[in-house]
């Protein structure tokens, strides 16, 4: 059985399945992005459930994983060479996973680093903008007397949009078949609209494509689990 006792992240999250892949997390627009691939994949994992709204990414337990302190993170006790690994950056994991189990990411080097590509572009671009519409839209920033900051990320939120939307015509998905690249942007497409409240303020229905794109990927059951892993307490 593997022994995890070397990292201070099991002390707060003991592992009761130390030789399965440990992911802690929260279901969030970046959280799901693991527990989806998870899923997709099959691989034996323990979701571990971790509050950001008690702090607890920034204890020194999971600092100790993660010194940025976001979820998701993860510890695969069976890594490279057999050896333990942790990982942190919602978008690295995708690929580690999808190399570990050589699903979800084309072999062809080409479409390769064309996959990469457009989950970069999600991690830099659509990601943060749609973040930033959710905290001038819902949260405090919603209370700023000026405006200004909520109609650029709502604009080059449209923009990012009009992207993946020109990027999907005649395709079902990103890469025309589904991939990491999905994945990394199911759970931010549907947060912007759902949570965020931003449906309208992106004028989501008059897109072309990136609405079906977001059902189907919607009603993927894999997709669906992954959306309330972990379960919160």
């Amino acid at each position: 059985m593997a022994d995890l006792s070397a990292f201070p992240i099991t002390q707060r999250w003991p592992a009761r399945h130390p030789d399965r892949l440990q992911l802690y997390s929260l279901n969030t627009p970046n959280g799901v992005k693991a527990s989806i691939m998870l899923e997709e994949t099959g691989l034996p994992y323990e979701a571990h459930f971790v509050d950001i709204g008690k702090d607890e990414t920034w204890g020194p337990e999971f600092l100790s994983l993660n010194p940025n302190g976001k979820i998701p993170a993860i510890l695969d006790p069976d890594g490279p060479g057999g050896q333990p690994l942790a990982l942190f950056e919602s978008g690295a994991i995708l690929i580690y996973l999808a190399e570990k189990t050589g699903r979800l990411l084309p072999a062809d080097a080409a479409r390769r680093y064309e996959t990469i590509q457009w989950v970069m572009w999600q991690m830099g671009g659509l990601g943060p903008m749609f973040g930033q519409v959710g905290f001038f839209n819902k949260f405090a920033g919603r209370e700023y007397e000026d405006k200004r900051p909520l109609q650029r990320y709502v604009a080059e939120s449209r923009r990012l949009l009009g992207v993946l939307d020109a990027r999907l015509e005649g395709r079902d998905w990103i890469m025309g078949d589904y991939t990491i690249a999905d994945i990394s942007m199911l759970g931010w497409v549907r947060h912007l609209i759902g949570y965020y409240e931003a449906r309208e303020l992106v004028e989501f229905d008059a897109l072309k494509t990136v609405p079906a794109w977001l059902e189907r990927g919607l009603a993927r059951p894999a997709v669906q689990r992954g959306l309330e892993i972990p379960a919160r307490p």
